[in-house]
């Protein structure tokens, strides 16, 4: 028997596409009803949401830019007068990064990466958290990834602010528990995407799932799923957690 979320309102960034598509439709066919987050993808974003309503499930897309305070805040408002304050974030925007050796990045491609990676997480637990203190409970998930703790060259910007976020969720863990908040990361190792197409090339592809003891590439349904396991009742005691999802490709 698959776990309900109960109708919770679910806020998943950056879900047009990719692993936030993939969460979205997996929180939505346990019940939750979902916000489908997007900055520039209007149709995929549409898709998605036609996804879930077919399925009858509850869906609606909004448009905002989540390193934007005034879009956040509007955002927040519109899930508000439609459906009740949010139960659960889902911190999973993708931001964009220069792939250079450290010696060749500038400060600015480094720094803009950490500025919008902290922002996103920042301005948008900030924007929640007040109703989910009020309510005695929420729960905020942060994707994160293997490459903040398994450096790999080339990957400085990306995993020095993933490594930031973790640090940060900790954080949220620490300050809310309290509060009936708890704040998990789960954080992908390689998965098979849109936004990795470019380097999961055949002989990636094939190292990878050699390294991997469970054989082969990650999915945006493998992390769904556990995104999803962690919001369930069952994980109610789990907070301030760092989840690898690599099919044992990292051990951590």
């Amino acid at each position: 028997m698959v776990e309900t979320l109960n109708s919770s309102v679910a806020l998943v960034t950056g879900s047009s596409r990719g692993i936030g598509a993939a969460t979205a439709r997996e929180l939505a066919s346990r019940g939750a009803k979902v916000v489908i987050n997007y900055r520039t993808s209007e149709k995929e974003a549409a898709e998605v949401v036609a996804d879930i309503e077919a399925s009858d499930g509850d869906a609606m897309a909004i448009q905002a830019d989540v390193t934007d305070t005034d879009a956040v805040e509007q955002m927040i408002a519109e899930i508000e007068a439609e459906w009740g304050s949010v139960d659960l974030l889902i911190n999973n925007a993708n931001m964009p990064f220069a792939t250079k050796p450290i010696v060749e990045l500038t400060w600015d491609e480094f720094s803009d990466k950490l500025d919008a990676e902290l922002k996103a997480a920042f301005t948008c637990s900030k924007a929640v958290l007040p109703k989910m203190v009020a309510s005695d409970g929420g729960q905020l998930i942060y994707l994160s990834s293997g490459l903040s703790q398994s450096p790999q060259r080339g990957f400085a910007a990306h995993g020095t602010a993933k490594a930031g976020l973790n640090a940060f969720a900790k954080y949220v863990a620490e300050e809310y528990g309290k509060h009936g908040v708890r704040a998990n990361v789960v954080s992908p190792g390689l998965v098979e995407t849109d936004a990795t197409a470019d380097r999961l090339n055949e002989d990636v592809r094939t190292g990878v799932s050699r390294a991997t003891p469970l054989g082969r590439v990650a999915q945006p349904d493998d992390i769904a799923k556990t995104v999803a396991a962690i919001a369930g009742e069952g994980a109610q005691f789990l907070t301030g957690t760092y989840t690898p999802v690599n099919g044992g490709n990292s051990m951590e």
